[in-house]
């Protein structure tokens, strides 16, 4: 990361984000629409610093699930 690169920082709640780290891992990056090839390259951004900055790599399938109920249950429809 460039230091010289300004930064956004963003709080997420734990479920949310292991729900969205699992599905990155998993997606076809290739088979999301995208409408401009930095869209695709800043996902790619997001899972590198969820994979190396967060314990999230090593989130057992259970917890996983749990995740998922979790942030369904929040959804409101």
């Amino acid at each position: 990361m460039d230091p010289e690169l300004p930064i956004v920082q963003v709080d997420l709640w734990r479920a949310d984000a292991v729900v969205l780290f699992d599905w990155l891992m998993s997606v076809d990056l290739d088979t999301v629409p995208i409408s401009h090839p930095a869209q695709k390259q800043a996902l790619m951004d997001l899972v590198t610093r969820l994979e190396t900055e967060t314990d999230l790599p090593g989130v057992a399938q259970a917890e996983i699930e749990e995740a998922q109920l979790s942030v369904a249950q929040d959804m409101g429809w």
